[in-house]
């Protein structure tokens, strides 16, 4: 496994962990609405090393190891991080601006900067299956990668949780622009997946402006 990888493993492990057994730090430092506009910003990062529970944090860092490695191959470690720091922040900021007026509102997860990697990886590797433990068959990168964003919108209307799904979303636009920012020629190559992969985001902003999210 790449150096950097299991950095990022192991730092969000050790947060994480940290969270889970210390409620106070937890609350210091998680995604919340009325902190940030209190001025209390780092949040918007701090949060995407913070998870619920062992299972979140456990599939969210599963399913980073297993797409990293192609825009890692693909960009090298200097610009995999930009990706997943770039994502992490978009995250951040759409779910800022999707619930600026919800004070309370609260989310963790490394969610945003994943599925920003995992936008990424399908942008620059289509062809790509999965293998996934519970699935015999191989899953396309890109049906695992609209599938998320699918659950996401379906988290966001249940609000059961307090994983930050409106984040997946943000990640998903960061690691979807950089990604075309790096390879432009990608929009004449690889037109259908771009189309694609734009299709949930779309879905997204037109459920939030007729109010159903």
């Amino acid at each position: 496994m790449d150096i950097v990888l299991i950095l990022i493993i192991v730092v969000t492990g050790v947060v994480s962990f940290k969270g889970f057994n210390d409620s106070s730090f937890f609350r210091r430092y998680e995604f919340h609405v009325g902190s940030i506009k209190a001025g209390e910003q780092i949040r918007m990062i701090t949060s995407g090393f913070l998870h619920v529970d062992v299972t979140h944090f456990a599939f969210n860092m599963l399913t980073l190891y297993f797409f990293a490695p192609v825009v890692i191959q693909s960009f090298g470690h200097l610009n995999f991080l930009i990706i997943y720091i770039g994502s992490l922040i978009s995250g951040s900021l759409l779910t800022m601006y999707m619930h600026k007026d919800q004070y309370y509102y609260r989310a963790v997860g490394a969610s945003g900067a994943v599925t920003g990697i995992i936008y990424s990886s399908i942008l620059l590797f289509p062809e790509m299956n999965l293998y996934l433990f519970f699935i015999p068959i191989p899953i396309p990168g890109y049906i695992f990668g609209i599938g998320y964003l699918l659950y996401s919108i379906y988290g966001m209307k249940a609000k059961n949780d307090n994983i930050g799904h409106t984040a997946h979303f943000g990640g998903a636009i960061g690691g979807y622009l950089i990604t075309l920012v790096k390879q432009p020629q990608m929009i004449y190559t690889n037109a259908k997946m771009v189309f694609l992969l734009l299709i949930p985001i779309v879905v997204l902003f037109y459920l939030n402006k007729k109010n159903k999210l």
